[in-house]
């Protein structure tokens, strides 16, 4: 019986071309500024047009500033990125969600919360966290620029098949544990090559319980640990999730569309070319301590003794520990905090804000750190205010800012000064990814809120 991923796979091979790739049907391709530029100019060079326009969306998120969004972006290349992108959406007659739209915000936020990434689909986007519509039941995954180009012009793509792994992840979650704390933990677990060739599906207990916003910021982090892309086979969860978005199918076109999505799982014989199994109970909240997303520990544990516990060569072992400042078996609990970011496409959906609200009510922003709070999407802070997260969030000394990538990248203005320590709900804590010299702890939102509020590296547990 074939796996989930080959029937999704199968249904979108165009030709198998002889000793090569495959060519497959994309159904959806996301465009934002920084990775679609030369692609268009490429389409211009050669007289295309775009072979199915209608299945193309557009937005800025990188270079977004997160504040004053009504007036002209200050930083030249960032202003010169969002503006080529408007132009370019207009010249080749795309849907554009413009910098201020209601419709604007990460792509990988927007897409699952208007309906447009669906189960059962092929999804591309120049950007290597494109694995977060996984979570829709999608095979979805990043792309450079020559291969957006390509899927411009033929709605198509040559790529080589990956293998497939299933991921199991049994029993429940304890308190204060969430999705980022499943991810860090693969991460840690499998090291940041580990998946490298894969398309993992996530399975188990714990993922049959998770929300979609869950399931999301599990998929997002798939590409951290080398693979191709990750998927949860679509469910209840999934369809309640979908039911009555913008571009979810309506009336009778809604009740097909569920039966056809039923039928997307894995066979119970289906057989994976790797299957590994994990217990909830091994999870406490996680954080990071180096410059990969692999090198983490619970918040309880200290920073492996050498580089064989680590499973990091010694050299780039030691090179991270040194960038960061740690030492070889220290423990973090304690350590003082500079910056604390809510957001991200891994984080920046209306459940972080909660998990965040509910760790600050009642307490206060500590004193020394700078915390930015940054919605996924307009349709995230309206549904913050909606539900009286943002006086929450006031009362306890912190503001909300406009969405976009911010802090996740240094491409805008929200950087971290160098040698101060961020704790960041995002992807990635690659030396300067968040500003030169910045230092990352990658965490949950439920590790950054308490650290916004007492300064220092903190279990959450202590506080919920």
């Amino acid at each position: 019986m074939n796996t989930l991923f080959d029937k999704i796979w199968d249904r979108h091979v165009v030709q198998q071309i002889q000793d090569g790739p495959t060519q497959l049907y994309i159904d959806r391709l996301y465009c934002h500024e920084v990775t679609s530029p030369q692609a268009f100019e490429g389409m211009r060079a050669r007289g295309l047009k775009c072979f199915r326009p209608q299945q193309i969306f557009c937005m800025p998120d990188h270079n977004t500033p997160t504040h004053d969004q009504d007036k002209p972006i200050a930083d030249p290349v960032s202003k010169k990125q969002v503006d080529m992108l408007a132009k370019n959406a207009a010249d080749f007659g795309l849907t554009h969600y413009g910098m201020m739209s209601k419709d604007n915000g990460i792509i990988h936020v927007v897409g699952p919360e208007k309906g447009l990434s669906l189960p059962g689909m092929t999804i591309v986007c120049g950007d290597s966290h494109t694995s977060t519509h996984g979570a829709m039941g999608a095979v979805a995954f990043g792309i450079g620029t020559s291969e957006v180009e390509m899927v411009m012009a033929s709605q198509c793509i040559l790529q080589q098949k990956p293998k497939s792994m299933r991921i199991c992840i049994n029993g429940t979650l304890g308190k204060g544990v969430t999705a980022k704390d499943v991810a860090l933990y693969l991460m840690a677990k499998l090291t940041t090559s580990g998946a490298t060739g894969y398309f993992v599906e996530y399975a188990g207990d714990v993922v049959k319980a998770m929300s979609m916003e869950g399931r999301l910021t599990l998929c997002n982090l798939s590409i951290e640990m080398g693979a191709r892309g990750g998927f949860v086979a679509p469910d209840e969860t999934t369809f309640a999730y979908i039911k009555g978005r913008e571009y979810a199918p309506k009336g009778e076109a809604w009740e097909q569309a569920v039966a056809e999505w039923k039928t997307l799982k894995s066979g119970d014989d289906a057989v994976f070319d790797k299957e590994l199994t994990f217990e909830a109970a091994d999870i406490e909240p996680r954080i990071t301590y180096g410059t990969n997303p692999g090198m983490g520990i619970g918040i309880t544990e200290s920073i492996p003794a050498n580089a064989q516990l680590a499973k990091s060569p010694e050299q780039s072992f030691e090179k991270a520990l040194h960038y960061m400042g740690f030492k070889a078996g220290q423990k973090l609990l304690g350590t003082k905090v500079d910056y604390v970011f809510l957001g991200a496409c891994t984080n920046g959906r209306i459940e972080d804000f909660r998990a965040f609200a509910s760790i600050v009510k009642g307490r206060q922003k500590a004193q020394d750190v700078i915390a930015w709070l940054v919605p996924g999407s307009w349709a995230v802070d309206r549904q913050i205010r909606e539900e009286g997260l943002d006086k929450i969030l006031a009362e306890a000394g912190f503001e909300i800012r406009q969405p976009g990538c911010s802090a996740c990248l240094a491409m805008n203005d929200d950087k971290i000064p160098a040698d101060k320590l961020s704790v960041s709900t995002s992807n990635r804590n690659f030396e300067g990814r968040q500003g030169p010299g910045a230092r990352t702890i990658l965490a949950s939102p439920l590790v950054a809120a308490a650290a916004a509020v007492t300064g220092v590296i903190t279990d959450p547990r202590t506080l919920l």
